[in-house]
């Protein structure tokens, strides 16, 4: 049956609306029906696929825009979406190639730049993937994500604050009232370590630009340990601005428990949980609240015994010793390590940190760990048994992956204090390790310490000493952190997120 194009076209304009309205299920559902028809136009294929791209039904959308692609052969934009989604994928060599199509094809957007240039950073192709920023730029300069993707990688790759912001410095000349611009600059001179520097920029950014709640979020944040007083008044002044912004609301719950209000700080986090349940975040600030208030709760989601689970990582087909897998293992995450700085927006310090998801990597070794993987964490899974506490309410049989990476530390690297906000059960697996790790607690993972400022200082209280071929499973709520090590020797884990499924 033919689709009536005005039925079409105004199911496609109800559901971008309710994309926009962040309603992806609706949008779904406002379209469905007619995309699954043999004649669905690319306007139908297109909506429909950012719904599911929405849902976190990648694969799904990837074949949307695929099917997109064909009925639309001469569409740029059409390749473009299609772009887009295999570099969500990580499935960078064929995003390239469907962005270069689009080019082709005769788009010339920035966006598509930007996807091609994440494309070719992916693959590890620095020097490609800052030319197409700088094209990005060329044609929009005031593109906030590529000015951020673009300092970034500077910074990644040279470790200098002052080259990695000068793009950024170019742009905020011609565009001194662009806020965005200006927490750009912020985050990296606070993930290169110069908090006093970031918050300066902060405080610029707000002079320049006026009433901005993002900006007064991050200096928030950037003023808590310093002086919680001046970030508490950034906060009320982001929740005035924003009221029910959760951005806003967060920073005034960390402002409170930097200043010991942990009854104020509890109050938020209870509203900001039941908001938004699975976000691990609420969840994370309110354990520091209970754990000031010595409220009993606190003792049922940090039950280190029962939740934090070391255990040693099955050997997978394929090789005999566990020993001979774990060298393959480094050896072929060692050419993968291809920076010379932590990434902004991630928790290490003093190392490298992969580019791609291993989950979705070629590579026949690293596919083995995962295989390698998965056993100890079903049986994680199975041992917690049911409940009605944010972590086992969720838990079901089977578990999905949401991001799979490696890290590698240098002597006196570490990792701050952190939770996994996108995750439910987070892991750290280690496959080669410092001599140091032997003297006292260097290089060992560390549990309960929260990585925001807090009145009193709350520390550590409970330890893991890393071995090869161990993976450390534990709740995404739960901070943690490590400690630095000296010495001349790299320490090397992987990470996942899993979430059920």
């Amino acid at each position: 049956m033919a689709v009536d194009p005005r039925q079409s076209a105004a199911q496609v304009a109800l559901a971008r609306a309710r994309l926009a309205a962040g309603a992806p299920v609706e949008a779904l559902g406002a379209v469905e029906r007619l995309a699954v028809q043999s004649d669905a136009d690319i306007h139908v294929l297109s909506v429909y696929g950012e719904a599911l791209k929405a849902l976190g039904r990648l694969d799904e959308a990837i074949a949307a825009s695929r099917r997109a692609v064909a009925v639309a052969p001469a569409s740029g934009v059409a390749e473009h979406n299609l772009a887009a989604m295999l570099g969500d994928k990580q499935q960078f060599a064929e995003a390239e190639t469907a962005a270069r199509r689009a080019f082709g094809k005769g788009l010339d957007a920035p966006e598509t730049w930007l996807v091609l240039a994440r494309a070719l950073q992916g693959q590890d192709r620095f020097d490609d993937a800052a030319r197409s920023f700088r094209e990005v730029l060329r044609r929009r300069p005031d593109a906030a994500d590529a000015h951020g993707d673009l300092a970034q990688l500077i910074w990644m790759r040279t470790a200098d604050t002052a080259a990695a912001t000068a793009p950024l410095d170019q742009a905020l000349r011609a565009h001194p009232r662009d806020g965005r611009l200006w927490e750009k600059k912020a985050r990296i001179l606070e993930y290169a370590g110069d908090m006093a520097g970031a918050y300066a920029v902060a405080v610029e950014g707000l002079a320049a630009g006026g009433s901005n709640p993002a900006l007064e979020v991050m200096a928030a944040h950037l003023a808590a340990t310093a002086d919680p007083s001046r970030a508490l008044d950034h906060a009320r002044r982001a929740v005035a601005l924003a009221p029910g912004d959760p951005g806003s609301l967060t920073a005034l719950c960390m402002a409170d428990l930097a200043l010991g209000r942990a009854d104020d700080a509890a109050k938020i986090a209870e509203r900001l949980h039941e908001q938004a349940p699975v976000q691990q975040q609420p969840l994370a600030l309110l354990a520091i609240a209970w754990r000031m208030m010595a409220d009993p709760r606190y003792r049922q989601l940090y039950d280190y015994a029962r939740l934090v689970r070391p255990s040693p990582i099955d050997t997978p087909p394929g090789w005999s010793r566990l020993d001979d897998f774990l060298a393959d293992v480094a050896e072929c995450l060692h050419r993968r390590h291809a920076m010379r700085a932590h990434p902004v927006g991630q928790s290490l310090r003093g190392g490298t940190q992969t580019q791609q998801r291993l989950d979705q990597a070629d590579d026949p070794v690293i596919r083995a760990l995962v295989t390698a993987i998965d056993g100890p964490v079903r049986r994680y899974i199975a041992a917690l048994g049911p409940g009605d506490d944010p972590l086992r309410r969720r838990a079901t049989a089977g578990y999905r992956i949401a991001g799979m990476w490696s890290v590698r530390l240098r002597p006196n690297g570490f990792h701050v204090d952190h939770i996994h906000p996108q995750g439910w059960l987070s892991s750290a697996c280690y496959l080669a390790l410092p001599r140091a790790i032997d003297n006292g607690r260097e290089g060992w993972i560390k549990f309960g310490e929260p990585g925001v400022a807090t009145q009193p200082r709350l520390p550590a209280e409970h330890y893991v000493k890393p071995e090869p071929g161990m993976i450390v499973l534990f709740p995404s709520y739960m901070w943690h952190g490590t400690v630095p090590f000296s010495g001349d020797d790299t320490r090397t884990s992987a990470a996942l997120d899993i979430v059920p499924a």
